[in-house]
């Protein structure tokens, strides 16, 4: 088992690519805490893990404010008895808009997807310290990587989290923390049509996605399951010397 007896903590891990990534996880011998607002989510997936003979619990709390990110993260470091991994997912596609975006819009998308991943970090590496090291765990976006026409506010977050992760990687590494990110390209879950068309018809959506289709050599979606095996790499010691990496896992599409 290639995290056995390791703890780790996702964010977002109620649905989708988190849910994969605490399923492969807790398969890989991790005791994981799954961090979420769905609470009908969570109790799915911490079922699923336990009927597979994995070890997992859940805390439901919502990411998008600071002080619960830090008390999250403390929760769950208490029930597992420390931190080793922390994968931190969550994020939103946001406004599409930009001349009459509202600050209310911009902050939520900012705070979700960037504020979420420094808080929880921050507290977390705390854990990881009396552990000897650990794993930060990023999500970006291959609009962390190049620009989106579709979600600039997206971009904006999206390359502000690549960002993230390099500082982070320089600070914690003589403390032999690592931190990485994974930029995934279009995957298919459950969120995928509110990305190919923020209130659009599925018509509408439909035919962007078969225009971002034709840009990824691959020729396919990826599946949540590819990004939770990156996630797995990243979060075990066979990623050891790899840090301040922003890995795109998308077919291809950012090769051009």
């Amino acid at each position: 088992m290639r995290l056995k007896n390791k703890l780790a903590i996702v964010s977002a891990g109620a649905s989708g690519m988190g849910r994969a990534g605490a399923e492969t996880f807790a398969r890989e011998g991790a005791k994981v805490a799954i961090v979420d607002l769905n609470q009908k989510g969570i109790d799915e997936t911490v079922s699923a893990i336990k009927k597979a003979g994995g070890d997992a619990i859940g805390i439901q709390a919502d990411l998008s404010k600071s002080d619960n990110c830090r008390k999250a993260i403390k929760e769950a470091a208490d029930q597992l008895g420390g931190v080793d991994i922390l994968w931190s997912h969550c994020g939103i596609p946001g406004s599409t808009n930009v001349e009459d975006i509202t600050q209310d819009e911009y902050d939520f998308a900012m705070n979700l997807n960037v504020a979420s991943a420094y808080f929880s970090c921050g507290e977390a590496v705390k854990y990881m310290r009396k552990r000897g090291g650990g794993s930060l765990i990023l999500t970006a976006s291959v609009s962390g990587v190049v620009g989106s026409m579709l979600s600039p506010i997206y971009s904006t977050a999206k390359f502000g989290v690549v960002g993230m992760c390099k500082s982070f990687a320089l600070r914690f590494a003589p403390e032999k923390i690592r931190c990485n990110v994974i930029c995934p390209g279009l995957v298919d879950t459950p969120m995928l049509p509110e990305f190919m068309g923020r209130g659009g018809t599925p018509e509408q959506r439909a035919e962007t996605q078969k225009k971002f289709m034709t840009f990824i050599p691959m020729g396919r979606l990826a599946l949540a399951q590819d990004i939770a095996n990156a996630a797995l790499f990243l979060a075990s010691d066979e990623s050891a010397y790899v840090t301040g990496v922003a890995l795109p896992v998308d077919g291809g599409f950012t090769a051009r």
